[in-house]
């Protein structure tokens, strides 16, 4: 039996760094009524707060609420207020080290002479990302950038080398996650299930991009069951179908 439900959100429960809509934050207030729900990303707190915890309902349950930044390797809950619960920071060596490597892959790419919406290299504490066009780039600019995942593919095919010790992983749609070697959305969602006590066999993953090579594809390999969505639009169905056969 299903006790947690995990979902991703850029392009999962809304647009690249958009806000949920309301209907969409009125199903997950629902779904928090009847199942422990679990929300993982590579974006960190920030990006959290404006896309998701700002918009959710009043009649949200957030005690069973679990909010994953970084790919996983930070937890908040709520008690109260939203705490951090822990949070797998690099050491300063180790980030130095990224950036470093990111420089010389955008030096012989020439990635940087395109425009950008915003910086392309953001620290985040726990995880390093890449966005090719900046952080704030428009969803549009970001979906024409690449639609065949083959710049990023060459972008972390000459990053991996690069980078012995870390995990280089596809993330959203112009951009690159970097974590430490054997941390990703896999051992995320195994740290949450003992920080909580619910087996990787009770919990599910709705997302939309579970390729191989991507930074969710961990979860599967975790041993967790998933359901690949196309969309928002296809979370959104998927959503209102878990409520109506769960009423």
């Amino acid at each position: 039996m299903i006790q947690l439900i995990t979902f991703d959100l850029d392009g999962t429960l809304a647009e690249s760094k958009q806000a949920i809509d309301p209907e969409m934050a009125s199903l997950l207030g629902h779904l928090t009524n009847g199942f422990n729900v679990a929300v993982m990303s590579g974006g960190d707190w920030p990006q959290f707060e404006a896309q998701l915890v700002g918009n959710l309902p009043a009649g949200a349950n957030l005690a069973r609420l679990f909010l994953l930044p970084t790919s996983g390797t930070k937890l908040y809950r709520h008690a109260g207020g939203w705490q951090p619960i822990y949070a797998d920071a690099l050491t300063t060596d180790e980030r130095g080290a990224v950036i470093h490597a990111l420089d010389q892959v955008i030096a012989a790419l020439d990635l940087d002479s395109a425009q950008s919406w915003g910086p392309r290299i953001e620290d985040r504490g726990t995880q390093i990302t890449f966005s090719a066009l900046g952080h704030q780039a428009p969803v549009d600019a970001k979906h024409a950038w690449d639609p065949d995942m083959s710049r990023r593919k060459q972008i972390q095919a000459l990053l991996a080398p690069l980078l012995p010790g870390f995990e280089v992983r596809t993330g959203g749609s112009t951009s690159i996650d970097i974590t430490r070697e054997s941390v990703d959305k896999g051992t995320g969602i195994t740290r949450l299930s003992h920080e909580i006590g619910v087996p990787l066999h009770q919990m599910l993953f709705i997302d939309d991009a579970l390729y191989p090579s991507g930074n969710d594809h961990a979860v599967i390999e975790a041993g967790m069951d998933s359901i690949p969505v196309r969309d928002v639009e296809d979370t959104r169905r998927m959503i209102q179908t878990i409520l109506l056969l769960t009423q």
